[in-house]
C-alpha cells in the first residue's frame, strides 16, 4: 500500500458504507478513520467522538468560516463535515485515512485532494436499499423519503469514482474493498466469517 493514502468511501444513504468501513478496519487497523462533524443529533448507542462529533449548527458554521473543515455539505437536514486538521496529521505521518462520506463531499475532495482514491459503494437494487434504510430503524419516515428521493441521482453519480463496488453480500463487498485499497493482496483468499 503506498503510504498517506487519502481514501474516501461514499455511496447513498443505507447502503453498508459504515458497515463495510467497520469491517475493514477490524481487519487493518493502520488505516485511519476520520471522523466527521455533523449538525445531526446522535442516533441511540452513538457517543460524541466516536462515531461523529456532534456540533450546533452555528458551531459547524463558525468551523466551515475558520477554513477548518476539508469538505462539507447539508444532507437531509443536517450538516456533515470533515476537520481538516487530523487529515493533514495522519497523511504526515505516512498514514492512510478513510473518509465515509457523502456524494457532495466526496466530489470537494477531488478538488482538493485529485491524489485521493475515491471508492464509490452502490446497493443492489433501489428496492433492497429502502428496505436497509427502513431496517435500519434510526430516521424518520420523512427523512427516509428525501434519502430515497435523493438516492438515484447519487448513484448516477458512481461514473466519477475510481471504483464502484455493489455491497449485495458484505463478506464480497469487503474484500472488494480491501482488494481495492491493498492491490498486492490476493482476492481469492477467502474472509473468515468472524472478520465480517
Amino acid at each position: 500500500m503506498n503510504v498517506g493514502k487519502l481514501i474516501v468511501v461514499t455511496g447513498p444513504s443505507g447502503v453498508g458504507k459504515g458497515t463495510l468501513v467497520r469491517s475493514l478496519l477490524a481487519r487493518h487497523p493502520q488505516l485511519h478513520l476520520s471522523i466527521s462533524m455533523t449538525t445531526r443529533s446522535p442516533r441511540p448507542g452513538e457517543v460524541d467522538g466516536q462515531q461523529y462529533y456532534f456540533v450546533s449548527k452555528s458551531e459547524f458554521e463558525r468551523q466551515v468560516k475558520a477554513g477548518n473543515l476539508l469538505e462539507w455539505a447539508e444532507f437531509a437536514g443536517n450538516c456533515y463535515g470533515t476537520p481538516r486538521a487530523p487529515i493533514e496529521k495522519s497523511l504526515a505521518q505516512n498514514q492512510s485515512a478513510i473518509l465515509e462520506i457523502e456524494l457532495e463531499g466526496a466530489r470537494q475532495v477531488k478538488i482538493n485532494f485529485p491524489q485521493a482514491l475515491r471508492i464509490f459503494i452502490l446497493p443492489p437494487s433501489l428496492s433492497e436499499l429502502e428496505r436497509r434504510l427502513y431496517s435500519r430503524a434510526s430516521d424518520s419516515t420523512e427523512a427516509i423519503a428525501r434519502r430515497l428521493q435523493r438516492a438515484p441521482q447519487e448513484i448516477a453519480a458512481a461514473e466519477e469514482f475510481d471504483i464502484q463496488i455493489i455491497n449485495d453480500r458484505l463478506e464480497t463487498a469487503v474484500r472488494e474493498l480491501e482488494f481495492a485499497i491493498f492491490p498486492h493482496l490476493n482476492i481469492e483468499d477467502p474472509i473468515p466469517h468472524d472478520k465480517v
